[in-house]
């Protein structure tokens, strides 16, 4: 592959890398700060599985293609790129800060800069790379979030930090692969904090709203409340497991099994469903004399188990981290796997929320495409790059030795230069 150069005045890219596929979409950004789609490349995944670098040199030949592809069609070449990170390794911590305010004037733009750096002033990663270092509402006396304490008075200005973390051995991974394709990781987001953005309205993330983005091998969860992210986690299930599943049930090669699961796949049955017969072919045998057919009812019925196994590892990990029970929260689900008919059904019985698809809209314009719900964590993560900052740690410590990547801030401050 050629070398990429960059125009910083006027683009940006975002790079997918997930199990089932890889994806890239550049972006022409004007003055009004307004996203436009200049070009776009997709391409099936090799070399991951479950969110995980599994071969380096496949992987990288499946980044270069996607790249390449959009390169082509923006007539632009790229050297920097916003990449997300997923599998089922990752996790968040909640970091709090507080500090004593002095009670003769009103909170100031200074306090709320000691607060933040009391509390980003160390952290301890245990071995894991930093992907998001983000602020969540201030409060006052331990009261209710404020989104801005300015000019009251109080006694205690504290805040929440949301720490997104992955282990330090994935990520360098990741920057193998990207720097083997002669790329460089300007930001990187979790998928499902990336799906979020491009596809929850305000008042999702204002009220609450629980992202479920079913990739090929991983499904990632994030959770919004009051604007903000505040929980981040993943499962290592995704639409791969189901069509591993019935490819095993229905003896048939993988390929063929992916094509029953889209074209006659559902996560629940129906009474017509024993009455309809689809064709199969066999592993090994696949020309029309081998044929068999079966009812959709034993399609559907291998099916249905696998979803429902997933929204009940989903709803495990909300219970562990005190999140089964809040009522108010609405669940998207995104990703390429959540487009199975029935799956937002069996979503709803099994966590007992109200349950819509999400496709990325925050961006106008957007090529057909790239509306669904496969792309919402690429479409987002162009949203994180030029809407989102985040804050840098003073000191990281107990980290693995030699760890690569770029500072998290660097596409922000060309951004913030440029703009």
């Amino acid at each position: 592959m050629a070398p990429h150069s960059f125009n910083r005045l006027s683009t940006i890219a975002a790079l997918d890398i997930g199990s089932s596929k890889v994806s890239c979409v550049i972006a022409k950004i004007g003055r009004d700060k307004r996203i436009n789609i200049a070009g776009y490349g997709y391409n099936a995944a090799k070399g991951i599985k479950n969110g995980v670098i599994t071969d380096i040199n496949q992987a990288t030949i499946s980044v270069g293609n996607a790249v390449d592809a959009a390169e082509q069609m923006a007539n632009e070449r790229i050297n920097r790129v916003i990449v997300n990170v997923a599998g089922d390794k990752i996790k968040s911590l909640i970091k709090d800060s507080t500090i004593t305010l002095n009670k003769n004037r009103p909170v100031n733009d200074g306090d709320l800069a000691k607060v933040l750096d009391k509390g980003i002033t160390k952290i301890n990663t245990e071995g894991c790379q930093l992907i998001h270092c983000l602020q969540t509402n201030y409060k006052l006396d331990g009261g209710e979030e404020i989104k801005d304490p300015r000019n009251i008075f109080g006694e205690t200005l504290s805040v929440n930090i949301l720490l997104g973390l992955v282990p330090d051995i994935l990520y360098r991974n990741i920057c193998t692969v990207v720097n083997n394709a002669n790329l460089e990781i300007a930001g990187k987001a979790f998928s499902a904090y990336a799906s979020g953005l491009a596809c929850l309205v305000d008042d999702e993330r204002e009220l609450g709203a629980t992202v479920i983005d079913m990739g090929g091998g991983t499904t990632s969860i994030a959770c919004f409340r009051h604007g903000y992210p505040f929980y981040f986690s993943a499962i290592p299930v995704g639409g791969n497991n189901v069509t591993n599943d019935i490819a095993y049930g229905l003896t048939t090669s993988f390929s063929h099994a992916e094509r029953l699961k889209t074209l006659h796949g559902c996560a629940f049955l129906s009474t017509q469903d024993n009455e309809e017969t689809i064709n199969v072919y066999p592993v090994g045998e696949e020309d029309d004399s081998s044929i068999k057919q079966i009812p959709r009812a034993e399609l559907i019925s291998i099916i249905t188990p696998r979803i429902e196994e997933t929204f009940e590892m989903v709803n495990l990990k909300l219970q562990e981290a005190g999140l089964g029970d809040i009522s108010n929260h609405r669940v998207v689900l995104t990703g390429g796997a959540s487009q199975l008919a029935g799956v937002r059904e069996i979503a709803s019985m099994v966590l007992d929320k109200q349950v819509r698809l999400g496709r990325p809209k925050n961006i106008l314009n957007l090529p057909d495409i790239l509306h669904g719900p496969s792309f919402s964590s690429c479409i987002g993560m162009l949203l994180f790059a030029l809407n989102y900052s985040e804050s840098k740690p003073k000191k990281i410590i107990n980290k693995m030795p030699n760890s690569s990547g770029t500072g998290i801030d660097k596409i922000f401050s060309w951004l913030r230069q440029n703009f």
